[in-house]
């Protein structure tokens, strides 16, 4: 019987330690709390600045003047999302990236990735009518360096069961892939051929 209610007053501390511990993280020192949450959005954020999430309260033309800023000093496109937090597929799109890292590679090596939130609660409407309609989410834009559109992609054509087609979007990350490295494979394949000869 003793025993029993030692493990039943453990038990009662235990329970009494979790519910405290909220309480202790608010009254922890600013200085220690204001790293903890540095450190966290610092590790939430991607390395260009631009949000890794589909945040309803970002302003898409800030991202997108950071975006463009970056592709020009980068040589690279922007590579848009769209799609909010409620998005299924667009939470599988984000798995399917790191399932993929040689596709997030060349994603990153030639793209300004960027997400912008379409949701209930901030549809940004006004960002969204410069470019064609979205019939379904996620859909991507891709954009050159100066933010004109070079194609409005929908995603449902790059699906396969569960998932996306590896293959389908190698050949869209490809194709989009600024300019500059289409003409740099061409050179190098017209010498590697005259060479060949």
């Amino acid at each position: 019987m003793r025993r029993s209610i030692r493990w039943h007053k453990r038990g009662a501390v235990t329970f009494l330690a979790i519910l405290m511990l909220p309480a202790a993280i608010c009254r922890a020192s600013p200085a220690m709390t204001g790293k903890f949450w540095a450190q966290f959005a610092a590790s939430s954020t991607p390395q260009n600045g631009l949000p890794d999430g589909y945040d309803p309260r970002r302003d898409p033309e800030k991202d997108l003047d950071a975006a463009r800023g970056e592709a020009k000093k980068a040589g690279k496109n922007i590579f848009v999302e769209v799609g909010g937090e409620w998005c299924t597929w667009c939470h599988i799109l984000d798995r399917f990236f790191h399932e993929h890292p040689n596709l997030e590679a060349l994603r990153d090596k030639n793209y300004v990735p960027m997400k912008v939130s379409m949701s209930q609660e901030n549809p940004n409407r006004a960002f969204f009518s410069r470019f064609p309609y979205i019939h379904g989410y996620p859909h991507i834009f891709i954009l050159d360096a100066e933010g004109k559109l070079i194609r409005s992609q929908p995603t449902k054509v790059l699906e396969d069961g569960q998932s996306y087609n590896a293959k389908r979007f190698q050949k869209l990350l490809e194709q989009c892939a600024p300019k500059r490295q289409r003409v740099a494979r061409a050179v190098l394949s017209s010498h590697l051929r005259k060479y060949a000869m």
